[in-house]
């Protein structure tokens, strides 16, 4: 079995299992290599280091797709719509949109012309646009710490 594979909550799982008093002992056999690659984590496009991971390359996608629709559970909604993505061996193996926060421009309308809400509705479209162009999406702490929790 490999390293990596044994310190994936295995330890853990058996610990649960035998209410704590079960007990593992491994040794090394011998350095072999292992068929790996990198798993990068997109939000809104930018590379995120501290999601970052080297996986088992039969096992990419199943943690592309567990890593992206966490993040999508916890994110905080933003402004913008947010792209939530995962990559590795060069494409993209997960994907998912968080929406954005939605405001209501035309609450204080009432009747009228409807011209006056399609203009307003066209002004947020706009501002909505240059927003995600500028804008820098941070991620809380917390978010960190949820992921890394099971």
């Amino acid at each position: 079995m490999p390293l990596r594979e044994l310190m994936r909550d295995f330890f853990d799982e058996l610990k649960s299992v035998s209410s704590g008093y079960a007990s593992l002992n491994y040794g090394f056999l011998e350095m072999r290599p292992g068929d790996l690659v990198r798993l990068d984590i997109l939000v809104a496009g930018e590379v995120q280091p501290a999601f970052s991971k080297i996986v088992p390359r039969r096992r990419a996608q199943a943690e592309a797709l567990r890593a992206v629709e966490k993040l999508h559970k916890i994110l905080p909604p933003a402004l913008f719509a947010l792209k939530i993505q995962a990559k590795s061996l060069g494409r993209i193996l997960a994907s998912r949109t968080l929406k954005a926060l939605k405001k209501d421009v035309t609450g204080y309308l009432y009747g009228g012309d409807r011209t006056r809400k399609m203009k307003l509705w066209k002004k947020q479209k706009e501002g909505k646009k240059r927003l995600q162009s500028e804008a820098r999406f941070s991620i809380p702490a917390e978010v960190f710490v949820q992921m890394i929790r099971k």
